[in-house]
């Protein structure tokens, strides 16, 4: 009994004794073999049998016919009179009829009413088989009594040769073979033993031996079939196995050449871009050797490739420096392997001169840790450092030679507008009143040119102490009135009163951004219209809020509005007045003090300009207070 994993599949092949699955091809070629050589020789022997069998009484094989008043049991047994035989041929027809009809190729489907072909073909083989053997053996058993020793004997013979022929047909299946021979012998050897001479009955008792015998050479021969049948379906699932992986194996060489090809164009590209690139390019070993360089490299060195590749870059192209490049330095890095920048880095030309540039160390590391090689990637900064020296230079003179006078010009213009020198004309104090305003503008450029500065370099220093952040406000408000009054514009508070709000910020520097705010707001909002100031608080942070009706922030400004000298429309910034700096310092102050500052378009029109700070709380205002004591 076949286990689920084993059970055949008989509509694409067949099963030997050993669970061997014989290919769909090969399997039903000699099956269909098989079968119609059974059904031919149960045709041959059901028509020999049967014609001699109900063949009414004459001549058998030439002899007269006889009357004898009394039969011997052989000739019962011969014309169909004894009861064994009748039940012989009755067992003869229903094993014929029944391999006949399994061993159609179409049967009939009772559930749909139609003809479909058969798939299971063992079955049949096995039947038609058995009918075959029953045939000759009754056909054998039939004519055996009735006739001389002699004619026994060559019968007897004939019996033999076909049971040793179904070898040949049948034994590739060894237990249908043995069905065939069973089919011929038992009839036959039952005849021998009861109606034969003392020879025949003896020769009886050895058939089993022969039948044995042969089912054991049937046996071996289905094993040699079995074996064959294995290696050609082997051989067969190899080759399509092979040409599968020949199929894979042609795909994947396809790949790596599609992939070297990439690669290939890879590095093609990365050398484009290494030669043209306008920075330095080299690469070093792990001991500093010279491995490539690109254009640019000899152009910032003066070395020809040939003068530098395979030298020590570190002797050849950095001077030995506490700070810089040296061996000590070379080595820390090789061994971290991680990327290192040095931005101020004293280089040495070809023709001696000294320059100054910056460089990346980038090491290349293999799958182990192993460095392979370290790129170097540098630029020359002598003219950018030139640059920001003569930046200080033009810086220290603004402050001390152009804002010193300026200042001292400015009080003089001062005195004189507000009457302490006495009296003067009126189109000299129109005159007066002007260049106060525009010394006074241009002190303010000097000075916000001064602060960005400072900020940028990193030395502005913020002296921050605990704010009433709402106090600061309205003090703001009333400074900047006059201001306000200049462009027939009010500035007011919300109509919600200002909640008392305490931060850690540098007061003067926060009125200098409230001032700003309320000075652009001012500037920009319509005539007779009013720049509101709000206070409210989100969770641990406050905002300051200032509302104007102006014409709102351009689209295309707005990424850039806290830029340096950034101008929404440098014309009517001419009419308003300003230089662009202010917003740009607002944003480094307000971060400078942990804030956050930005814009936001405001319903109805307008433009709401705010700055967020951290809210103090009292215990982090004790301890800002405390250090401020001992300070």
């Amino acid at each position: 009994m076949t286990t689920p994993e084993h059970a055949p599949d008989h509509a694409h092949g067949l099963w030997t004794h050993d669970h061997m699955f014989l290919g769909h091809g090969h399997a039903r070629a000699e099956r269909r073999a098989r079968l119609v050589a059974a059904l031919t020789a149960g045709v041959m022997a059901g028509g020999v049998g049967g014609g001699f069998v109900f063949w009414p009484p004459g001549p058998v094989l030439g002899r007269p016919p006889q009357a004898p008043p009394r039969r011997a049991p052989g000739v019962a047994l011969a014309t169909g009179e004894a009861p064994v035989t009748r039940a012989l041929i009755a067992i003869n027809v229903a094993i014929y009829l029944i391999g006949a009809a399994q061993g159609g190729i179409w049967l009939f489907d009772s559930g749909t009413g139609t003809w479909v072909p058969k798939t299971d073909d063992q079955p049949s083989l096995a039947i038609g088989a058995l009918a075959a053997g029953v045939n000759w053996g009754i056909a054998g058993a039939v004519f055996f009594p009735s006739h001389s020793n002699n004619q026994q004997v060559f019968l007897a013979f004939i019996l033999a040769g076909l049971i040793s022929g179904g070898i040949a047909v049948f034994s590739s299946v060894w237990w249908t073979y043995a069905l065939y021979a069973a089919g011929i012998m038992v009839p036959f050897t039952y005849v021998l033993a009861a109606f034969g001479n003392r020879l025949f009955a003896e020769l009886a008792m050895l058939v089993p031996v022969f039948y044995v015998a042969n089912i054991a050479v049937a046996y071996s021969l289905d094993r040699v079939f079995s074996s064959g049948f294995r290696a050609r379906e082997d051989y067969t699932r190899i080759e399509q196995e092979q040409d599968a992986m020949n199929a894979q194996i042609e795909e994947q060489l396809q790949e790596l050449l599609n992939a070297r090809r990439e690669v290939e164009a890879s590095g093609r590209k990365l050398t484009l871009f290494a030669d043209r690139a306008p920075i330095a390019v080299l690469e070093f070993d792990a001991n500093a050797t010279v491995l490539e360089m690109n254009p640019a490299a000899e152009n910032l060195f003066g070395y020809a490739i040939g003068e530098l590749i395979g030298r020590n870059g570190l002797q050849m192209l950095f001077p030995v420096d506490e700070f810089g490049v040296n061996d000590s330095w070379w080595r820390d890095f090789v061994t971290g392997v991680r990327p290192a920048t040095l931005e101020r880095l004293r280089c040495v030309r070809r023709d001696g001169i000294e320059i100054m540039c910056e460089f990346t160390f980038t090491p290349l590391v293999n799958d182990d840790g192993d460095v392979i090689s370290i790129i170097a990637q540098g630029r020359d900064i002598t003219q950018e450092l030139e640059a920001e020296r003569l930046k200080k230079e033009f810086t220290s003179t603004l402050s001390h030679e152009l804002r010193t006078p300026l200042t001292s010009i400015i009080g003089s213009l001062q005195l004189i507008n507000s009457g302490v020198l006495g009296d003067v004309e009126k189109d000299v104090a129109d005159l007066t009143t002007i260049a106060e305003r525009n010394g006074q503008r241009l002190l303010d450029l000097i000075n916000d040119l001064l602060d960005i500065e400072k900020i940028e370099s990193g030395k502005f220093e913020l002296s921050p102490e605990i704010v009433s952040l709402d106090s600061l406000l309205r003090d703001t408000l009333v400074l900047n009135k006059s201001f306000a009054d200049r462009y027939s514009v009010r500035l007011a508070m919300a109509e919600q009163l200002l909640p008392p709000v305490r931060v850690e910020a540098d007061p003067k520097r926060l009125v200098q951004v409230a001032t700003n705010l309320l000075s652009n707001a001012a500037k920009f909002s319509p005539e007779g219209g009013t720049v509101e100031v709000t206070l409210e608080l989100r969770g641990d942070r406050v905002r300051v809020g200032v509302h104007d009706r102006g014409p709102g922030i351009p689209e295309a400004f707005r990424n850039r509005i806290f830029s340096r000298f950034a101008q929404a429309d440098s014309t009517a910034t001419r009419q308003k007045g300003g230089t662009g700096l202010g917003l740009a310092i607002c944003k480094r102050l307000i971060e400078l003090m942990h804030g956050n500052i930005g814009f936001e378009d405001r319903t109805g029109g307008g433009t709401t300009f705010y700055f967020e700070l951290p809210v103090l709380s009292d215990n982090a205002g004790a301890k800002v207070a405390q250090q401020g004591a001992v300070q």
